[in-house]
């Protein structure tokens, strides 16, 4: 057992959680995470893996597991009220680059994102907080424990939330609900996501997603007072069995802070979504790829809510507008084609940790992603330091600093690095200097004082 003030303690058990002990886990940084239910969440629930959260996980070395379990998004078959059939795609299928090796958005049930997110991870199921001090926690089997930092993950009803008295702020929409559930339908084509429209066939009826590596389908559909196993019928279907199931209410809303003192707020907890366009769940992994690193580099935290909290809003606004296509029924409700949505775009331009210092900087500048051709020489906890058409001498990295002279054509392209240029790539992949100096190298290692992880 830790001693006093040596752990971060990790609040919720869900994909933002682990994601956040599995970077402390190779960073070395001590933790306990804690969960109350106790097991895993059971549900498909968020489905889909955006392209960036998918090379978190080529990063954290979890992607052949995901690619090897899910699948790129079907298709959709809409079953017409008139009769017959359209097809329809929610977004073009984009090829590979160098640049983006992953561009297509992967369908994955949470419940298995989990599973494969909690291997390895040391979760204490059925252990809450009943409440939070700034000098203790004290969980639901009476320990009462002093962590270093306490990292809330819990929910978009988060217990540590509220224990802080941080404002939820936003809107809810009660009259705006989903039935979600997963059911067997024996004899419906796998190949499709099958979507019955409703009157005017702009509403949905029905719509029956097939859960990659199971024999399920992710059903929705509004609520109403038939029974779902006499709406399938309605359509000649036949739902033989129900497994979890939730009745969705549309909540908009986040925090204006993420951090009080030691405590840090992530995932739902500081932000819930609607459904539309799979923003929530790979937000809420990117807010703890973000903040995990920080953690052993304490002196970085304050950068925390700098970076994430505006991303956050950004995303809020595109998810927002989605469903209030969906809400008017709008033609378009079902497009997923807008770019920001795969989250590839997102940057911490102009921020704390971002120093561009080229006078004519290129199309990839600092505090945006690392591109791909090169992200296996990214991969771990380190900084690393690219070198492009690079002769001369190079700043001495501090220990946890791997230096790469580049040569890849296909890299200098996706880096659009025409002459000599240095990159520094931070440990969650994302560029915190490039220059032509060296010397700025040097004097932002200095300045963020960077040290070997414990």
């Amino acid at each position: 057992m830790f001693t006093e003030f040596e752990f971060t303690l990790i609040v919720g058990a869900g994909p933002t959680g682990l994601t956040l002990a599995r970077v402390l886990q190779r960073h070395g940084v001590p933790f306990r995470i804690v969960e109350q239910s106790p097991a895993l969440p059971a549900g498909s629930r968020g489905k889909g893996i955006q392209p960036r959260t998918q090379e978190v996980l080529d990063d954290l070395g979890l992607l052949p597991a995901f690619l090897a379990t899910g699948r790129d998004y079907p298709e959709l078959l809409i079953h017409l009220p008139a009769g017959g059939t359209a097809t329809q795609r929610m977004d073009e299928w984009h090829a590979p680059t160098p640049a983006v090796p992953h561009p297509n958005m992967l369908m994955h049930p949470q419940w298995r994102t989990a599973e494969l997110l909690a291997d390895g991870i040391p979760v204490e199921f059925g252990v809450g907080v009943v409440e939070l001090t700034p000098d203790a926690v004290t969980l639901s089997t009476g320990e009462v424990v002093r962590p270093r930092y306490v990292v809330g993950c819990d929910g978009g009803r988060s217990t540590v939330r509220k224990a802080l008295d941080v404002p939820f702020e936003g809107e809810s929409f009660p009259a705006e609900q989903l039935i979600i559930a997963d059911v067997r339908v024996p004899g419906l084509s796998r190949d499709n996501w099958h979507i019955w429209p409703g009157a005017g066939q702009r509403s949905l009826r029905l719509g029956l997603c097939p859960m990659p590596g199971t024999d399920t389908f992710q059903l929705t559909a509004p609520p109403s007072d038939q029974p779902i196993e006499q709406l399938a019928e309605s359509v000649g279907l036949t739902i033989t069995d129900i497994g979890w199931r939730s009745l969705y209410r549309a909540n908009i809303r986040m925090v204006s802070r993420y951090r009080s003192g030691n405590v840090f707020l992530a995932g739902d907890a500081a932000h819930v979504h609607s459904p539309a366009g799979g923003q929530g769940l790979n937000t809420g992994i990117q807010d703890a790829y973000n903040l995990g690193w920080k953690l052993a580099y304490e002196d970085l935290l304050d950068t925390y809510e700098a970076e994430r909290l505006p991303v956050a809003a950004d995303v809020l606004g595109i998810s927002t507008r989605l469903h209030r296509k969906a809400a008017t029924a709008s033609a378009d409700a079902m497009r997923r084609d807008d770019p920001a949505l795969r989250q590839l775009g997102v940057n911490y331009r102009g921020g704390p940790l971002s120093a561009e210092h080229r006078d004519t900087p290129g199309t990839v500048q600092a505090g945006d992603r690392a591109p791909g051709p090169i992200l296996d020489l990214l991969r771990g906890p380190h900084w690393t330091l690219l070198a492009f058409h690079w002769t001369g001498d190079l700043p001495a990295p501090t220990p946890d600093c791997h230096v790469h002279h580049i040569t890849d054509p296909a890299a200098a392209t996706a880096y659009d690095a025409h002459e000599p240029t240095l990159f520094l790539v931070r440990p969650d992949n994302y560029i915190g200097c490039a220059t032509h100096n060296p010397q700025d190298v040097t004097a932002y290692q200095h300045r963020l004082r960077a040290r070997t992880p414990a």
